[in-house]
């Protein structure tokens, strides 16, 4: 019964037809504060779910007092885990929320951060596997974010160490696995191929053109990605309503990046 209610869930998150979804983070106010463009949670939320996005990524607060705030149905992702920039270590992330405190709300997937290689690793994959077989029980989809970040990583996008990071979460039981792009179909590929569960790749640094973000995410589907989890390139966008609309059109219809960036309101 718990698979059942895992694949409802699911197609809140992942497109019916495409299998693939366009998913918005907002968990950045609890790492770095409020940031531009998450200042008013409600407003960003209607803006990416006027776009179309499948789904928004934050912690407790957002459907408290940001998510559907004005009403847009938009799928619901709690995050887990967190630390601040102000920490002595932010790449340890720690358990803040539990899968049944995310259930109670009515989400429709949970995720966690794992960043593989940091000295507190070991803790965090503890914690990963515990999450999952937490979320096998209750039928809730896991979403796994899984970097390469510590002192043996050289290159947190390159392929050898995205494509361990992400079999990891495949190997844990997780759902989707979200995970760096490593800037190349041929080398991306390597990565979706030695994952057993869809990879969606995260947007990073603001990148410097939209231009260059609807070919990075053209580059990743093509080669097998199950779309995206794009925060701040997102919702720091100038028209961030019309930005989702192209990224959607893009994972799910196949359009070009120049094709999609055509598209006006």
């Amino acid at each position: 019964m718990s698979k059942i209610g895992k694949n409802i869930r699911l197609e809140r998150i992942l497109d019916r037809e495409t299998k693939r979804t366009v998913i918005v983070p907002m968990d950045h106010g609890l790492t770095v504060g409020p940031i531009p463009g998450l200042i008013d949670l409600p407003e960003a939320v209607d803006k990416v779910a006027e776009g179309g996005a499948n789904a928004v990524l934050g912690h407790m607060g957002l459907p408290l007092h940001g998510h559907r705030g004005y009403g847009r149905d938009v799928g619901l992702i709690i995050h887990l885990s967190a630390s601040t920039t102000l920490g002595p270590d932010p790449n340890h992330k720690v358990l803040v929320t539990e899968v049944e405190d995310a259930i109670r709300i009515g989400a429709d997937a949970v995720s966690i951060h794992v960043n593989v290689g940091a000295d507190d690793e070991a803790e965090m994959l503890v914690d990963l596997g515990r999450v999952a077989r937490i979320c096998d029980l209750w039928g809730m989809p896991l979403i796994a974010m899984m970097y390469p970040r510590g002192p043996k990583v050289v290159e947190e996008h390159g392929v050898e160490y995205v494509k361990h990071a992400a079999r990891i979460g495949a190997e844990m039981g997780v759902d989707i696995v979200k995970t760096n792009y490593t800037g190349s179909p041929d080398t991306f590929k390597e990565v979706v191929e030695g994952c057993a569960v869809p990879i969606v790749i995260a947007g990073g640094p603001k990148m410097d053109t939209e231009a260059d973000l609807l070919r990075m995410v053209y580059d990743a589907v093509g080669c097998g990605a199950a779309g995206v989890a794009i925060g701040r390139n997102i919702f720091q966008a100038a028209d961030p309503s019309l930005l989702v609309r192209k990224l959607c059109q893009v994972v799910h219809h196949g359009l070009t990046p120049e094709e999609a960036g055509k598209l006006a309101r």
